[in-house]
């Protein structure tokens, strides 16, 4: 052990003696401090984790929570309970994280801070996506429900996109087409006809992945009045190619420099979308692009 360590371990002891001495009662002292033990346990958890002592500040952390609740200090058990979201991830207990994520978002709502409760929701899915995307889905989707709540429709349609494209990525497809209807939803109900455009976009992609073409086609007669004329000769072109059964075209079409430089769970999406026939074909970005005819309108909702 380290100087620097002992220190800290020692400075912790310390205060959970002092922590244990604030909840203790006496003939002149019939209710516990714990405003004093809650700040007293959070500052050794502190120490702890400074010694890399990862199970005593958990341990320091949940004493310091019981302390808040029974002061109906809600807020700041909340960020206690995010604390030890980030001893998990110092001590490689990723599994755990759920588990307090979830505490920590009740909490925060159960203070009146929805916003401070889809935060930390957002910030254990970004702590665990890479490893559990899974587990990055569900906290996304309960920060968008969170938010909903709220009815603040911007911030909703923010983590509706990170849902979406978390679904894009696990290969959801099914889920991912609902999940992007909804995000259209939002951003409509924001006019945010430009962002609706790619996700018109993004939403054939994930119906060709379904192997739905027919579906495809609906979603582009629906909204393709709201993508930019780019989005709309592409989006022709490769349904038609589809509907013809030609790979050749479809690749050119999916190969296309703005849909490669799409969100980056979209852009992996069109190197796997199976062509017509079943054919697998290198597509490369620099291929030239196809010449189309200007989309025709098709009266959709934008």
């Amino acid at each position: 052990m380290s100087g620097i360590a002992a220190k800290k371990i020692g400075e912790a002891e310390d205060l959970v003696k002092q922590a244990e001495k604030s909840l203790k009662l006496s003939m002149l002292k019939w209710v516990p401090d714990y405003d004093s033990a809650a700040d007293e346990y959070s500052k050794a958890a502190t120490a702890y984790r400074i010694a890399k002592s990862y199970d005593k500040s958990k341990e320091c952390f949940l004493k310091a929570i019981d302390a808040y609740k029974n002061n109906k200090s809600w807020f700041h058990a909340a960020k206690a309970y995010e604390q030890i979201i980030l001893l998990s991830k110092d001590a490689d207990k990723l599994h755990e994280v759920e588990e307090y994520a979830n505490k920590s978002a009740s909490l925060y709502q159960q203070h009146g801070s929805p916003e401070a409760a889809a935060s930390a929701l957002d910030k254990a899915a970004k702590l665990t996506e890479s490893k559990h995307p899974d587990m990055a889905l569900r906290f996304y989707q309960h920060a968008l429900e969170v938010i909903m709540i709220e009815d603040s429709v911007r911030q909703a349609a923010e983590y509706a996109s990170k849902v979406s494209r978390i679904l894009v990525k696990l290969r959801r497809y099914d889920e991912a087409t609902n999940a992007l209807k909804k995000e259209i939803s939002l951003n409509q109900q924001t006019e945010s006809y430009g962002q609706i455009g790619r996700l018109v976009v993004a939403l054939v992609m994930v119906q060709l992945a379904r192997g739905d073409s027919v579906e495809a086609e609906k979603t582009f007669r629906e909204w393709g009045n709201c993508c930019e004329p780019e989005e709309v000769s592409t989006l022709q072109t490769l349904l038609q190619a589809f509907d013809d059964e030609d790979p050749e075209l479809a690749a050119r079409m999916l190969a296309s420099p703005f849909i490669r430089h799409m969100d980056v769970e979209y852009a992996i999406l069109s190197k796997n979308i199976p062509l017509p026939q079943g054919i697998q074909m290198e597509k490369k970005a620099g291929d030239t692009a196809v010449e189309t005819n200007d989309a025709e309108d098709e009266g959709g909702l934008c």
